[in-house]
């Protein structure tokens, strides 16, 4: 049995490429403007086939509401927890389908036409020369706003965990490194962080994401406890590196690329208080912009209740 297991899941992820190779020449033979539409719609048709998917995204949005009420940004007509949720596959399907142009070497359309604001708050962090730490969050395509820094900035390097399915690793190398940007696995990656931030260079980490106890703390995240990385602290704390928050969202069918003031690391030197500052700084977004972030992942997996 337990051989069988493994040979299920393999099979299982086998079929998933397949199926995904099949879909994507549709994608590849269309105008980019309508092949994003076509993902805008699938993700649509996902939110009503999808079941057990939607009713959890609608109840990640509903717990987070009282929380995002109360923030700078918030539009109180920004939809009910169904129409964000909607509108959150929607943007997962059109992700899905830029991801696939990039992948292909069909995406210098979408590339060219991201904009980047707020760039002089990365130069001016990169001035004192000890590395800028990005602090981002699934938000957007967050794939092709590191494509679009690495074209209209400099590259950096994404701070990312390897896929159970290794094809699924190399096909996510291959999209990832490219236009001077490159990955650090998470796993043995003090090092690698340590020398790309002493030669003054970029690295990008995804801070919501459910880490394992041993690998952060408890933090508040949209009015919850969530287990939280407190790495990007730890490594200001320990190299002066800079953190500077920048996230993506959609603008009609152009992408931005915003980044943010650095934020300054809290005076006591608490790694889990610096930590709720960047968490503050996603929150924010997050109310700015409710739709774009991936509600469909489980923030706050593995928290002891109460």
């Amino acid at each position: 049995m337990d051989t069988i297991l493994p040979l299920r899941k393999r099979l299982k992820w086998q079929l998933g490429t397949f199926a995904a190779a099949a879909a994507s020449m549709p994608v590849l033979l269309l105008p980019t403007p309508a092949a994003v539409a076509l993902g805008g719609a699938t993700g649509s048709l996902a939110y009503r086939l999808l079941g057990k998917v939607r009713r959890n995204t609608v109840a990640n949005i509903r717990n987070s509401l009282p929380a995002l009420r109360a923030m700078e940004g918030w539009d109180p007509a920004a939809g009910t927890p169904e129409e964000l949720a909607r509108s959150t596959f929607a943007n997962l399907g059109k992700s899905v389908v830029e991801m696939i142009k990039l992948y292909f070497g069909q995406g210098r359309w979408l590339v060219e036409r991201t904009e980047l604001r707020g760039l002089e708050h990365y130069l001016k962090a990169k001035e004192r020369g000890k590395g800028v730490i990005f602090i981002t969050g699934h938000c957007d395509n967050w794939e092709l706003v590191a494509h679009a820094f690495g074209t209209h900035a400099e590259g950096m390097a994404v701070v990312a965990r390897r896929q159970k399915f290794e094809p699924l690793t190399l096909l996510l190398e291959r999209l990832r490194n490219r236009h001077g940007n490159s990955i650090i696995y998470a796993d043995g990656a003090a090092r690698q962080i340590f020398f790309r931030l002493r030669k003054n260079g970029a690295i990008g980490l995804l801070m919501d994401q459910a880490v394992p106890s041993h690998e952060g703390e408890l933090v508040e995240f949209l009015g919850r406890k969530a287990w939280t990385t407190t790495m990007p602290a730890l490594l200001a704390a320990k190299t002066g590196a800079a953190l500077v928050p920048g996230f993506g969202h959609r603008e009609g069918n152009r992408h931005v690329v915003e980044f943010f003031p650095e934020i300054v690391p809290d005076p006591s030197g608490d790694p889990v208080a610096t930590t709720r500052l960047l968490n503050r700084a996603i929150e924010q977004y997050i109310a700015r912009h409710p739709d774009q972030w991936l509600w469909v992942y489980n923030r706050w997996k593995r928290v002891p209740k109460g």
